[in-house]
């Protein structure tokens, strides 16, 4: 069976939850472990995200950071975070519409936090649209 992007969307935000969880608790993690545990075969695009977000979540992180009013990353839930991290990921890194991203975080949001949590997602990807050099625009 094929995994929809949507569908792949939701198993990477659950594996960057967990990464993010085992590196706050100082615990032992293996990537493709992690991966395996959440996906039952082989997909490039979850591999491609993961990874990309992984090496890149410094920057990631900034951008976000600078794009949160008030607030930082590390304040929001970690759910949220994984939401920020891989909706930016996607917008600045791969080739995937700015719209589709923007939808799929919101509808993420929706489903795992909750409607005040789902406009703040939305008011800074959209401000990273805006403001961010996107897939070398």
């Amino acid at each position: 069976m094929k995994l929809t992007r949507t569908e792949a969307r939701e198993k990477i935000m659950i594996i960057l939850y967990q990464i993010d969880l085992y590196k706050k608790e100082n615990m032992d993690y293996d990537v493709e472990e992690v991966i395996k545990e959440n996906l039952d075969m082989d997909n490039k695009y979850v591999h491609d995200i993961v990874y990309g977000v992984l090496e890149n979540q410094d920057k990631i992180d900034k951008i976000i950071n600078k794009y949160l009013e008030k607030w930082t990353l590390n304040r929001l839930g970690k759910t949220d975070a994984s939401i920020l991290r891989l909706a930016t990921y996607e917008m600045l890194y791969y080739d995937t519409p700015e719209l589709v991203v923007l939808n799929e975080a919101i509808e993420l949001a929706k489903k795992y936090s909750d409607e005040k949590v789902a406009s703040l997602i939305n008011a800074v990807l959209d401000k990273i649209r805006d403001n961010e050099e996107i897939n070398g625009e």
